[in-house]
């Protein structure tokens, strides 16, 4: 199993359109309390409004290496119960590994279109298997159950396996949701990594359409025997949350 390579944290901005313009009043008068009693207030002319920008946390895909092969896993689907293994995706062409979870709004932006782009693939021969790899020591709303609730909500083509030890996140060196890992089989060799980018550029409130773009380029290029573009974006998302007594 290849090491896992934590990536590096950042933030995204979103630049909020001007609300304001300038205030033509010379003087506005307000009241505030003092010790001595009530004053009135005198506002210069306020200069216009700044741009906003909004920062917020996040953990981009970027510790895994091209070419990198598929480690082995047993995972159970909260959902059914059954016992998912990677030799069950063996007869498939290529197989899109997707580490998401119930909470993440990164993952909640996505939830609905990553169902159907998974519906539209998998009619062509593509598997896909979700894992889920949060603590519910720090994240409850991320459990067995929730899940089994949230694979039925939105009906998951795919099943969606609970990772409880967080062994499999590490072999797959998974440090966000969503994180999306597509691997392609040539015959009897193993799953080899072609893919390991973003959904498409859209992300919670910075207004961009969702369409899926960059993901369905690559799973478009795997399936008609092309080579995957170099050139990948990598998804941005919510770290894993790790078990607080194990996290490196």
């Amino acid at each position: 199993m290849a090491a896992a390579t934590v990536a590096s944290s950042g933030a995204y901005y979103l630049q909020l359109p001007r609300t304001l313009t300038t205030i033509r009043a010379s003087f506005i008068s307000l009241w505030s309390s003092s010790k001595v009693g009530f004053r009135p207030l005198r506002l210069r002319t306020a200069a216009p409004a700044r741009k906003l920008q909004v920062r917020a946390a996040r953990t981009e895909s970027t510790g895994v290496s091209l070419g990198f092969r598929a480690p082995h896993f047993e995972l159970q689907e909260p959902l059914t119960g059954k016992m998912w293994t990677l030799e069950d995706f063996e007869s498939y062409p290529a197989l899109l590994v997707m580490f998401i979870c119930n909470h993440c709004p990164f993952v909640k932006h996505l939830k609905r279109d990553i169902v159907k782009l998974s519906n539209f693939y998998m009619k062509k021969g593509l598997a896909v298997v979700a894992i889920s790899s949060n603590s519910i020591a720090t994240h409850p709303q991320d459990g067995p159950n929730f899940m089994a609730e949230e694979a039925k909500l939105f009906s998951y083509p795919f099943p969606y396996l609970y990772d409880e030890s967080q062994d499999v996140a590490r072999a797959f060196g998974a440090v966000c949701t969503p994180e999306f890992c597509l691997f392609k089989k040539d015959g009897r060799r193993p799953f080899e990594l072609v893919y390991h980018g973003q959904f498409d550029d859209s992300r919670p409130s910075n207004n961009v359409r969702v369409t899926g773009r960059d993901l369905s380029l690559a799973i478009d290029c795997v399936l008609s025997g092309q080579p995957v573009s170099l050139v990948q974006k990598p998804s941005v998302g919510c770290s894993i949350k790790w078990h607080p007594e194990r996290h490196n």
